[in-house]
Formats: C-alpha cells, structure tokens, sequence
C-alpha cells in the first residue's frame, strides 16, 4: 500500500497536463477495494492468460536488466519510455506490467489506468512467473502462444 500512495503522489505532483490531472483525479476518486484486488494478476492467471492471447504483458524493467534475461511471451517497454511509447501498447488487451518485485509495475500500472488502458501489475513480479514457468508448465506456454500466431 506504501508503493500504491508513493505512486498516486509522485503522479499527482508530475503530471504536466490538466487533462491527465483530471484522469488521475478521476482514477484515485473512484479507488476502493473492488479496484485495489481487480488492479493485481498473479503469475499463475497470467500464465492462462497468455496462452488464451487475452493480456499483454509489458516488461518495464532498464535496458541492462532486460539484456540480462527476459522473456520471449513480454514486451519491453522501460518505466522511464513508457509516456513515449504508450502507442505500441495492445489496449485491446489486459496489459500486465511487470518488474522483478513489482515496485516499478504498480508506478506502470497507475500510469496507464491514469491513461484509460485496463491494467494490471504482476503480484508476485517476473521473479514469481519464472519460479512458476519451470519445466513444462514453460513449454506448454510456448506451444500455446505459437497455435495462437
């Protein structure tokens, strides 16, 4: 809940126009306990989500922690690029965004609900969907994701 205030204060003080003001006003007026358990996704649903093609999942971690390691099923988009390229986002979809221990996606996640974009952040972060994507429960993913193409 910390990260949560952190979040809605440093967008409340940054947002440089009034429309998106309004739109964060609008998001934190109408917050309650309905929005605070629909705004999180646990790897476990993602994971079906991803093999039935119904979410996005957007990696927002730094160019050099992506470089490390990622997934194949995420799109990179870093926390700071995000505002430049909200365009590239499927907002036909659920969009999950996801960090290694979800600090950075909760920011992502008040960000693009601020925009109007049906989002999610990943509540047990990238480092709880690899511990669940281990073995075949990674392939069966894979498989899905490739019948859906």
């Amino acid at each position: 809940m910390k990260n949560i205030l952190m979040c809605i204060l440093f967008f409340g003080l940054t947002f440089p126009s009034y429309a998106s003001e309004q739109k964060l006003e609008g998001y934190i007026s109408g917050f309650n306990y309905e929005v605070r358990k629909e705004m999180k996704i646990d790897s476990e649903t993602l994971i079906q989500l991803l093999k039935e093609d119904r979410v996005e999942l957007i990696d927002i971690r730094f160019l050099e922690e992506y470089a490390a390691w990622h997934a194949g099923y995420s799109k990179h988009i870093p926390l700071n690029e995000l505002p430049d390229r909200i365009a590239e986002i499927d907002k036909s979809k659920i969009v999950v965004t996801a960090c290694p221990h979800k600090d950075r996606a909760i920011i992502a996640m008040v960000y693009l609900r601020s925009k109007g974009i049906q989002a999610k952040y990943l509540t047990d972060g990238l480092i709880g969907l690899t511990e669940n994507l281990r073995g075949d429960r990674a392939k069966d993913l894979v498989d899905a994701r490739k019948k859906l193409k």
